[in-house]
């Protein structure tokens, strides 16, 4: 049975943090971002943002990276071969000309929420300025929130069908009339990517505002799912009854998907580290979903030229 979707779901302890500062509330207030039930969140932007630092990192090390890197954030571009960043994260770009290059994301995130309410507090910096005079002057004084101790819930999520891959639209007086699919490289790159993606949910730790913070995303508890469906619902468990979470991992088993469960504070479940070196080696042998095993491999200068002739 071929996989569509890769879902990650993993819960991480966070202590005294701000891992995704909000506005600035009440002057020199910094306030961290509440949901209305006084749990703490931190955006499904920064989640993606924190997924590519660690695939950034990751790419850098593997001998195999070949021409590939991940691009700023700031500056993606549409080099789905080379650019990850551009490949796994989408980008929109527009031209003056008569080309508009969209790509969605193959990797999606939800925003990471505490499981329980929050306990926030207050911390006050003052930025010591001394004079030799003995005069101080212009001190900076502010206040910062902080959270004190979460189990932040957090999903990412992989479209295995689109990585590597893009449509090209076929028109005829503005009605669409079919659809041909390319790629931009082989398998053997792709199943690298989704390696790498993997392995980058296991290593989080590039949260806002913490530059002096040993703030971590790093799973206390996961569940890896590998599915020949393309299903979220599992992206549920963790915050659910014994009674749901039996009923989704049964699901699952139903439908033939494959999952790995760990629990670093259970003995008797695999540790993170365990299910992720399960992971990662079932996925070294899974039928990955193709939705055009015949595309041909071109370059994306070579597709947007095509597009726009």
């Amino acid at each position: 049975m071929s996989i569509k979707g890769i879902l990650i779901s993993l819960v991480a302890p966070m202590s005294d943090h701000i891992a995704n500062g909000g506005e600035k509330i009440l002057g020199n207030a910094s306030s961290i971002k509440r949901r209305p039930d006084g749990r703490v969140y931190i955006s499904g932007q920064m989640q993606r943002h924190v997924l590519f630092s660690a695939l950034d990192r990751l790419n850098s090390d593997d001998p195999n990276k070949g021409d590939s890197y991940v691009s700023n954030g700031d500056g993606i571009t549409t080099q789905v071969e080379t650019d990850l960043r551009a490949d796994l994260g989408g980008f929109l770009q527009t031209s003056k000309e008569s080309y508009s290059g969209r790509r969605i994301a193959p990797i999606s995130a939800t925003p990471a929420v505490a499981l329980g309410e929050s306990e926030v507090g207050r911390d006050l910096l003052i930025r010591l300025k001394v004079l030799q005079n003995g005069e101080s002057k212009n001190q900076a004084l502010a206040t910062r929130e902080f959270s004190q101790d979460d189990s932040m819930l957090m999903n990412f999520f992989i479209d295995v069908a689109a990585v590597g891959v893009r449509k090209r639209y076929s028109y005829k007086e503005q009605l669409h009339l079919g659809t041909e699919y390319v790629k931009h490289y082989d398998n053997a790159e792709k199943l690298r990517r989704l390696k790498l993606s993997l392995e980058a949910s296991a290593s989080l730790t590039d949260y806002a505002n913490q530059a002096r913070n040993a703030t971590s995303g790093e799973p206390q508890k996961v569940l890896i799912v590998f599915d020949p469906k393309m299903s979220r619902k599992a992206a549920r468990y963790f915050k659910a009854g014994e009674t749901e979470q039996k009923r989704i991992l049964a699901e699952l088993e139903a439908r033939g998907a494959t999952y790995f469960l760990g629990d670093d504070t259970d003995e008797n479940t695999l540790s993170i580290f365990e299910a992720y070196e399960k992971a990662r080696t079932f996925l070294e042998s899974a039928e990955l979903f193709d939705p055009a095993p015949n595309a041909p491999i071109i370059s994306t200068a070579d597709f947007e030229k095509a597009v726009t002739a």
